[in-house]
């Protein structure tokens, strides 16, 4: 391929055309009430739950008044609620409604399927063009860390799922082979009865890599339940469990679940952090013996 005589002009043109592809020059973004500006302010408060305004306002690079303005809009729709700071009572820190949370969970699922959409219209020359975008973040994004991003799963992630989930669980606690049992005969059961309109899958991914995943699988017409909730030690550090959370709640919601529930034990304290600031109740409690170990099994509920 010729290098562009004028690569500012290229970069430019580039711009021009990519926010035109993605209607992110449309006043409301993807039929939404709400600017771009708006979705990714509700993204924020989504993935990262207590931000103050300042933190957001220094991540997102926005000025001070236009963001108190848009807060104080969402504050007027109900979406978010401020809570005083415990370190500085004039500090607030800011979390999205159950409201806020379904509008969050409506434009993710639509960002999600443009996407998605724009991909499978690429056909083969799609993996060309996220590879090429992958680039463009990595050196742009010059000295930052990596940072994972959440998709669907491909082929062979089930296979890293299983993987994952034997090498981590003996590693760090001890667990013998039949905990890998277990989670493929999770994995072979959802893949063999999966019903997409009220059950998925999603993937963390980190330089191209498997790094996280979350199962959200229908255990009645009203209650669902998240599984298989996995980050690898190289991507921890990141809010990647409540990211994943959130995707697995928001999708629960569309769904019209009145309830999810999981199971997990007393000693995964990680995750278990996860589940209570995600707003989970920890509802009840058995000791057993499973995995080659004694464990404490704990039932997690939310209801939506």
């Amino acid at each position: 391929m010729s290098q562009p005589s004028d690569p500012v002009a290229a970069v430019r043109a580039f711009n021009r055309f990519y926010t035109r592809h993605l209607g992110v020059l449309d006043q409301q973004l993807l039929e939404s009430p709400y600017s771009l500006t708006e979705a990714r302010v509700l993204y924020e408060l989504a993935n990262q739950d207590g931000q103050s305004a300042k933190d957001i306002g220094t991540g997102l690079k926005l000025d001070a008044g236009y963001l108190s303005r848009i807060l104080k809009a969402f504050d007027d729709k109900g979406l978010v609620v401020r809570k005083s700071s415990p370190v500085d009572r004039r500090q607030y820190r800011l979390s999205l409604t159950a409201k806020g949370r379904l509008a969050f969970g409506r434009l993710n699922r639509g960002s999600h399927d443009q996407a998605a959409v724009m991909l499978d219209a690429l056909g083969n020359h799609a993996p060309r063009v996220v590879q090429a975008m992958t680039t463009i973040e990595t050196l742009l994004g010059g000295n930052e860390a990596s940072q994972a991003t959440l998709r669907s799963p491909r082929p062979g992630d089930m296979g890293w799922v299983v993987q994952s989930h034997g090498a981590l669980y003996a590693a760090e606690y001890g667990y013998d082979a039949s905990f890998e049992g277990l989670v493929a005969d999770i994995v072979a059961k959802y893949l063999a009865a999966l019903d997409p309109s009220r059950e998925r899958c999603w993937i963390a991914e980190m330089d191209g890599a498997p790094v996280g995943s979350i199962f959200l699988v229908k255990a009645s017409d009203d209650v669902a339940k998240i599984r298989l909730l996995i980050i690898d030690p190289v991507a921890r550090g990141q809010n990647l469990g409540r990211r994943l959370t959130a995707e697995a709640v928001g999708f629960a919601r569309q769904c019209g679940y009145r309830k999810i529930t999981l199971w997990t034990q007393s000693n995964l304290f990680a995750a278990r952090k996860i589940y209570e600031q995600s707003g989970f109740k920890l509802v009840a409690s058995e000791p057993h013996r499973s995995f080659g170990q004694n464990l404490v099994g704990e039932t997690w509920e939310l209801a939506l």
